[in-house]
């Protein structure tokens, strides 16, 4: 090891370990979110070995969720928060119980920040999408409704694709 192992660049958009520089986490992620995100993270890793197929896809989701993968977290792009809230959603389900909901503000706050507010139109226009791809179902006060006609609060489960 190297002195110099887990020092952050002064500009804390990467830390460097054994003299590779790798980006960091998005420092704006709620900790209650950055802790269960990297939970899933260590999970899909510890599964790369006896199931490398599985693991792949949870492992890039959990990193761009994170901001170390995907657009860069200090310079996001309307592409790039798309991709990130998406990587978010999936994460945030797989790491949940199955059964469990999670609501679009939740991808928003990892994603959004201190701005989390601004991405809540976006984030629910991801849902929409992942619901047309069957990866999640939209659910008002416990039933599945129509992601596109759905008023007022919605909750996100794992969807018939899943």
């Amino acid at each position: 090891m190297t002195s110099d192992d887990g020092a952050m660049t002064a500009d804390g958009r990467y830390v460097i370990v054994s003299g590779r520089r790798w980006r960091a986490t998005d420092p704006a992620i709620p900790e209650t979110l950055r802790q269960e995100l990297v939970k899933e993270l260590m999970e899909a890793r510890r599964l790369v070995r006896s199931d490398p197929d599985a693991a792949r896809p949870r492992v890039q989701d959990a990193k761009v969720a994170l901001g170390e993968r995907g657009d860069p977290w200090w310079e996001p792009t309307p592409v790039g928060q798309r991709v990130r809230l998406a990587a978010t959603m999936r994460a945030l389900l797989r790491h949940r119980r199955p059964g469990a909901t999670i609501c679009p503000s939740d991808a928003a706050r990892v994603a959004g920040g201190e701005s989390w507010r601004d991405l809540m139109d976006t984030a629910r226009e991801v849902a929409v999408e992942l619901s047309r791809e069957g990866v999640v179902a939209v659910r008002q006060r416990g039933v599945d409704v129509e992601a596109v006609t759905a008023v007022g609060p919605i909750r996100l489960a794992r969807g018939p694709g899943w």
